[in-house]
């Protein structure tokens, strides 16, 4: 899943989902890695953070899968960090692809040296002094913005963001983006080349369509003609 999502992102993600009627999970704006560049795919393992460690532990010993991506759901809260270096080493050693979080971190510059790949809002330096009541499905779900994931998902993650894909439809979802990703550059070659995207999508021919059809979107006529830009 991460090889085949090296040369795509989470826009051609999102626009697969569309062009196929799957639901668009996409996490709150802001989700950005710690290390810019760094790119991220797996399995979802998720966890319920409550202020103590020892949750992450026990994702780790009692349900990651190699290539994991351990999605903490914090409450996209901005008082505390809830994952620092020891964790995302720990994390590492367990075999998981990376780490993403509804949330802060902390140890930036550790975080850098591990390389691991972090996705969060940010960083901060305290982390919890709390320690709230564990519910029934700290290890099983995951609230991430509005959305609930867990091991039935896979998530993607880069610089524009983050996006979760039920895990059965992963590669379908893949194989629509690579084509899209192909169309575009297709596209952006030409306008190098000197032919406009304009000329490129019929858009006159589009205006005068939707002239004689109000109901004719740009959507509807870049399917008809093997465009893409949009989705």
């Amino acid at each position: 899943m991460l090889k085949r999502f090296t040369e795509l992102s989470t826009p051609l993600i999102a626009d697969a989902c569309v062009r196929l009627g799957e639901p668009l999970r996409a996490a709150p704006a802001g989700i950005l890695p710690v290390l810019p560049g760094r790119r991220l795919a797996g399995r979802v393992l998720p966890v319920r953070h409550y202020g103590s460690v020892d949750v992450f532990l026990e994702a780790f010993t009692t349900h990651a899968g190699a290539g994991d991506v351990l999605v903490i759901d914090n409450g996209g809260r901005r008082d505390e960090a809830c994952v620092g270096d020891l964790a995302v080493l720990e994390a590492g050693a367990a075999g998981l692809a990376g780490v993403v979080i509804w949330g802060l971190h902390r140890d930036t510059p550790e975080l850098v040296e591990i390389g691991l790949p972090v996705f969060s809002y940010g960083a901060l330096a305290p982390g919890p002094v709390r320690l709230d009541p564990r519910g029934p499905e700290a290890l099983r779900t995951a609230r991430f913005g509005e959305h609930l994931v867990s091991a039935v998902d896979a998530v993607f993650a880069d610089d524009d963001g983050v996006l979760f894909v039920a895990a059965d439809r992963v590669d379908a979802v893949l194989e629509t983006a690579e084509g899209i990703s192909r169309t575009e550059r297709d596209q952006a070659r030409r306008i190098r080349a000197g032919e406009t995207l304009r000329d490129q999508t019929r858009f006159e021919e589009y205006l005068e369509l939707r002239g004689r059809d109000p109901e004719y979107t740009f959507r509807r006529h870049l399917r008809r003609i093997g465009g893409a830009i949009e989705e």
